[in-house]
Formats: C-alpha cells, structure tokens, sequence
C-alpha cells in the first residue's frame, strides 16, 4: 500500500492477509476501525487474543472445541457407528445446520492439493484410520468438496477404506436449486446425471 505508511500500512497489509480480504476491503475495514470507539476495538482485540488461547482442535475428530473434547463428539445421542468425513471445521457448522445428520464427524484438515505441496501425509488421515481401528463405525459418508481437490481426497479415501468392509458413500452433487442447466459447467451436470433419482407419482 505505497499510499499509506506506518502503523496504517502494516494494518491494511495485515488485514490483507485474511481470507477472502483484497486490498480494498483491508483498506475499509483499516478505516472502520480508526473510526471505531476505542471500547470497540478492545473488545475486538480482547476477543482475538482469547480465541487464540482458548480455541483447539478435539483430540478424536479434530473440529474446533474450548474443551478436550468438542460436544458432538460427548453427545451420547449421536449414532457412533456413522461417521462423516470433512475438509474443514466449517463443513461440520454447514452439515449442522441442515440437522439431518446424526452421526459422528472426523475433520481432515484439508484436502489433497499437489499444487500446494498438501498430501495424504499432510491430513488426518492416519488419526481416522485409527478411529476405524475398533470397529464401531460401519458407514463413512465422504464429504469433501466437489472441488478437483476434494475429488482427489475422495477418491484416495475410498481406495483406502474399502479393503475395510464398511459401506461407503459420498455426497450427492449437482444442480443447484434456482439454478439454470445452461449456467452449468460439464462436472456439474455430470454429477446431476449420476445422482439421478426416479420420480414417484
């Protein structure tokens, strides 16, 4: 940011540094915080600090937890022997909010990405192997992305699991609801035709 210099400049190239964030959103957010009571930015800042000391990952599914443990994976009522496998601690949050799954979750970390050096080593992989160890879970839902990414850690999963005897399955992909068939890429409407169901009348 040669505009700016100082304290500013390190804000704005700090904030740039975030997901999703570019230049000018960095430079927005910088300006809404100069501009902010200074209780706010406190609160902002003392909230940030404690995420960081509080917040870990749960020792058997690997989901973000203030405890040991995170609370799906205490909840007793949760099916045990179903366990749905994901990229991310916020695939688990999107999952949730459908409530339409009641099993268990083992969160990977990532998802298999030679282009940025991440492989199978570099996921909880061998963590969810060790999870299957006992033999209480009988179904694994795959449930990465429909992504090149997410397609490759699939398929790497599923090679791997199926010596193993458990039913394995992966989530449906398609059209999307609202959506126009022409706007639709080849994977996309392939997937459609794959996950095509019979209509009862």
């Amino acid at each position: 940011m040669a505009a700016y210099e100082g304290i500013i400049a390190d804000l704005i190239e700090e904030l740039g540094r975030l997901p999703g964030v570019g230049p000018k959103s960095a430079q927005r957010i910088a300006f809404h915080i100069l501009a902010a009571d200074p209780a706010e930015v406190q609160r902002l800042a003392a909230v940030l600090t404690e995420v960081k000391s509080k917040v870990r990952f749960c020792e058997i599914c690997g989901n973000v937890s203030e405890d040991v443990q995170c609370r799906i994976c205490r909840d007793p009522r949760r099916d045990p022997s179903i366990l749905c496998v994901v990229e991310e601690a916020k695939d688990v949050v999107a999952i949730e909010r459908t409530r339409e799954f009641r099993g268990r979750y083992h969160v990977l970390g990532g998802a298999i990405n030679p282009i940025d050096g991440v492989g199978p080593d570099d996921l909880r992989i061998r963590e969810l192997m060790t999870r299957l160890a006992d033999g209480a879970v009988q179904e694994i839902i795959i449930a990465t992305d429909p992504n090149v990414e997410g397609e490759a850690t699939a398929t790497y999963l599923a090679r791997m699991l199926r010596p193993m005897g458990l039913t394995i399955s992966r989530l449906a992909s398609g059209l999307p609801v609202g959506g126009d068939l022409e706007y639709a890429d080849e994977i996309t409407l392939g997937r459609a035709f794959e996950g095509r169901r019979s209509i009862d009348v």
